[in-house]
């Protein structure tokens, strides 16, 4: 699955996930402080599922509908960075077609997916 990681995203989550075969394209290395409207226009461009922790991608996808692949929010509910990479891990791996084109948020190890059927989509 290919991923690009906000850099709000935890260097470990990044690491686990392309330890277990994904394409992660990590903002931290690539593009440090980019807006964030540049980071969804990279996902876009990169027909990749946005991986963050920042909740103003929220507001991108729902108060202004900007197009996406799918953004999976990250709310860190424990203080292990470690913790946090194996719940993304999981959610990634147990769900990630589901993720394509959703709004999605990881809180701990619960996992709620959001349809926006009349927002503009990207299909992979």
């Amino acid at each position: 699955m290919r991923l690009v990681a906000d850099e709000s995203v935890e260097g470990p989550t990044v690491y686990a996930l392309r330890d277990a075969g994904h394409a992660v394209l990590f903002i931290a290395e690539t593009s440090p402080g980019i807006e964030d409207s540049e980071v969804l226009e990279i996902a876009r461009r990169e027909q990749a599922v946005l991986l963050t922790a920042d909740k103003d991608f929220g507001e991108l996808v729902f108060r202004n509908r900007e197009p996406h692949c799918g953004v999976l929010l990250i709310r860190s509910l424990e203080d292990d960075p470690d913790e946090n990479a194996v719940n993304a891990l999981a959610a990634v791996r147990q769900h990630g077609s589901e993720l394509v084109g959703r709004f999605s948020v990881l809180a701990g190890g619960a996992l709620r997916i959001r349809i926006a059927p009349q927002w503009p989509v990207l299909d992979h």
